[in-house]
């Protein structure tokens, strides 16, 4: 079992700026790969960011490319997501995730075995 606990969401406005961690412990020497997805009320749970524990590979949705940033400190076994020039439509709960399984197909939700609680982020206009 792999446990996921997120922290750093909070309210901001328009073009600032948050860091998101999530501190993995647990069985994490089995993660390939963590992610980052994020759902708003009414909506379903969309693909963030990702990253390769071992080669540090990373992976971004459009939404978020040149604003966002993953990264991993593997001593800690933690995962942070920087975000920059936050949006109103940036607003959301916001999840990290662990995988085991190899493969691509990084935006998938259902490829991923291990789930934090959430953590929230308002941006606020």
């Amino acid at each position: 079992q792999v446990q996921l606990v997120e922290s750093g969401g909070g309210l901001v406005q328009a073009g600032g700026s948050l860091r998101l961690s999530c501190a993995a412990s647990g069985r994490t020497f089995s993660n390939y790969a963590m992610g980052w997805f994020r759902q708003a009320p009414g909506k379903e749970r969309e693909f963030v960011a990702a990253i390769r524990w071992g080669l540090g590979f990373t992976y971004y949705a459009d939404s978020v490319k040149g604003r966002f940033t993953i990264s991993r400190d593997n001593a800690k076994n933690t995962v942070y997501l920087q975000m920059n020039s936050l949006k109103p439509e940036d607003t959301a709960v916001y999840y990290c995730a662990a995988r085991s399984s190899y493969g691509g197909d990084y935006d998938n939700v259902h490829r991923y075995n291990y789930w934090g609680q959430g953590t929230q982020v308002t941006v606020s206009s």
